[in-house]
């Protein structure tokens, strides 16, 4: 299912159109402040990095997860799973970008629906190794080309240099927040 026009989503609309008020609001704002420190630049970035990710997120979860019944949090454990075959919980929340509490409550759901699997680790029973059951390896299976299908609807709008630029200017942004360096590029697939 491809598209060649944005979504139409009425309350994503009003969003949108609201975001130019937004910003108004927020350029009055620092017109009553004294700006010799701040960085309007990076404000904006940090906010447009912001708005982006909420906006992706809510048509992701709306457009190919929430017929499956799967939440964000969900679905980026499943990934996680699916990409590693077998992962100790506590890698898997590294990973995933939540805490081993949220976690737990995430792998209770998926496995009351039987999509993972939890056993003790052979080690050290303390520790928990997840994987896919059949059932999620299939849902995988389906779920993710569509979810594909739609990351390309999202940036559809950015030629291939955009879209290689933006993604060099994300891993730069996320390497200084957790302080390590930036990668320099996308691994392709490994041959054995």
């Amino acid at each position: 299912m491809s598209r060649s026009e944005p979504d139409a989503d009425p309350d994503f609309v009003q969003a949108q159109q609201a975001l130019a008020e937004i910003e108004r609001a927020v350029a009055d704002r620092m017109t009553a402040l004294p700006l010799g420190g701040t960085d309007l630049a990076a404000m904006a970035a940090v906010q447009g990095i912001y708005r982006a990710a909420t906006a992706v997120r809510y048509h992701l979860e709306r457009v190919v997860l929430a017929p499956h019944d799967l939440t964000w949090t969900g679905w980026v454990v499943l990934w996680v799973v699916w990409v590693w075959d077998e992962l100790e919980t506590r890698h898997v929340a590294a990973h995933a970008g939540i805490s081993k509490a949220t976690l737990t409550g995430v792998v209770k759901t998926l496995g009351s629906r039987g999509l993972v699997h939890r056993r003790a680790h052979p080690d050290d029973g303390r520790r928990v190794l997840l994987s896919l059951t059949p059932q999620a390896r299939e849902l995988m299976a389906t779920l993710f080309p569509r979810f594909n299908e739609e990351e390309a609807f999202v940036v559809g709008w950015l030629d291939d240099a955009e879209s290689t630029a933006l993604t060099g200017a994300l891993r730069k942004v996320v390497a200084r927040v957790q302080g390590t360096r930036p990668a320099v590029e996308i691994p392709g697939p490994s041959v054995s």
